[in-house]
């Protein structure tokens, strides 16, 4: 295996592979925009020029649909709490991640990108999840909240949820550096107060990062941030920093069916702590589905294209784990119990790990005025799997490879 070495020159990011079957995520894939974070980012006006946001007129109207959408109260089965302490933050438990503005996933019309964010949220899917090196999503998601303002009623607004993350560069983190970084995402998405910053570390050997979330937790005490969170941490590290008292209330990892990790280790802590882990990577970029299902990828242009960086990315994790033909095992399984409960196989992968210990929520990513998959998404929260489904999901990943052994702890396979 390879080492990942990631240097910063001035506003280049340059970075090396990372390991023989596992590729950076959207860091390194959504092209260079992590760098210097603590300069500005580019503005909105910037973005409708050069960015891959297409303008087009801005009036909208509602929709007697829209209107009446908008009325639907969220159940107690979508919506959970994460906590610690005195902080805590109501979210959807199935959110709706925005990698997918970054480019690499098709081209974004602005209107009709923000007009589907509605449509989301007219649907009790009202948590949106993004970061500052996701290409415009926090521009998109500050045109969001001002039309949920001005074509909502004030109770819809405080259902809906933007949470993003902060990536910084490997240089001493002074609290000058932390709050000019957080005011650049506070004016992107137009909000006075984000409601969770989920703080990211490239390098545990430089323990700036403890330096960083106690700044954070200083923005927090100041009405900037709500809640203080991580993305991909390791067990040890969040051990580290609950025992430094600082009062994180969730941790943003890759968990899915093939990707078991979190249940190895850090879910134990999270129980004890009562720290949330919010997953990704839970649907693998849409290989969890029917359209993977009976196909053969070792021939050339036999099966559907891998053509977008979360289908290549996770690809690599059913290499690791066990090869095309036991994920094709796998998914076969999955069909059947989707088939008995009248869903779809990624409603059955979601709901699978919805039920696993520690975790408050899951990520399905979203291709904003592209595709949608509402109804497939709010399935989830009907679904109940029995025990029958529960056992035979764990007959097949059982045979997979120990992903812990393989790659790490949860994390670990950005730090190699």
């Amino acid at each position: 295996m390879t080492a990942m070495h990631c240097h910063f020159t001035g506003r280049n990011f340059i970075s090396k592979s990372l390991s023989t079957f596992l590729p950076l995520l959207s860091i390194v894939q959504t092209q260079a925009m992590a760098v210097t974070i603590h300069n500005a980012l580019p503005s909105l006006n910037a973005l409708k020029s050069k960015s891959i946001i297409r303008n087009r007129p801005e009036s909208r109207r509602v929709s007697a649909n829209s209107v009446r959408c908008c009325q639907v109260a969220t159940s107690d089965k979508q919506s959970i709490t994460v906590s610690n302490g005195n902080d805590s933050l109501e979210i959807c438990r199935v959110l709706n991640g925005m990698w997918q503005t970054s480019g690499g996933w098709g081209r974004i019309d602005r209107d009709d990108a923000v007009d589907a964010m509605l449509r989301y949220a007219d649907a009790g899917l009202t948590t949106f999840d993004m970061a500052d090196h996701y290409g415009p999503a926090e521009d998109l998601y500050g045109i969001f909240i001002n039309r949920v303002r001005r074509e909502r009623p004030p109770e819809f607004l405080d259902k809906v949820r933007g949470l993003t993350k902060w990536v910084p560069p490997p240089v001493k983190m002074t609290s000058s550096i932390v709050r000019e970084s957080i005011d650049v995402s506070r004016r992107r998405m137009d909000v006075p107060c984000l409601d969770m910053l989920q703080f990211h570390w490239w390098d545990y050997s430089n323990p700036g990062y403890l330096d960083a979330l106690n700044h954070l937790t200083d923005l927090k005490e100041e009405g900037k941030i709500k809640t203080v969170a991580l993305t991909n941490f390791d067990t040890e590290r969040l051990r580290i920093i609950l025992e430094n008292g600082i009062p994180v209330v969730s941790n943003q990892v890759q968990h899915s069916v093939v990707d078991m990790r979190p249940q190895q280790k850090m879910a134990e802590l999270c129980q004890l702590t009562g720290v949330k882990l919010i997953t990704y990577g839970t649907v693998m970029g849409g290989l969890l589905s029917e359209k993977f299902l009976d196909t053969n990828l070792s021939i050339p242009f036999a099966g559907p294209p891998l053509n977008t960086p979360s289908l290549q990315k996770y690809k690599r994790m059913v290499d690791a784990w066990g090869g095309w033909s036991q994920f094709q095992v796998l998914l076969q399984t999955l069909k059947r119990i989707a088939s008995k409960h009248g869903v779809s196989i990624p409603v059955v992968a979601v709901r699978y790990i919805l039920d696993q210990p520690a975790v408050a929520g899951s990520m399905i990513g979203v291709r904003l005025g592209l595709a949608e998959h509402i109804q497939d998404t709010n399935a989830i929260f009907m679904l109940s799997l029995d025990e029958d489904d529960v056992n035979s999901i764990q007959e097949v990943t059982k045979k997979g490879k120990d992903l812990l052994g393989v790659i790490g702890d949860c994390g670990d396979e950005y730090r190699r």
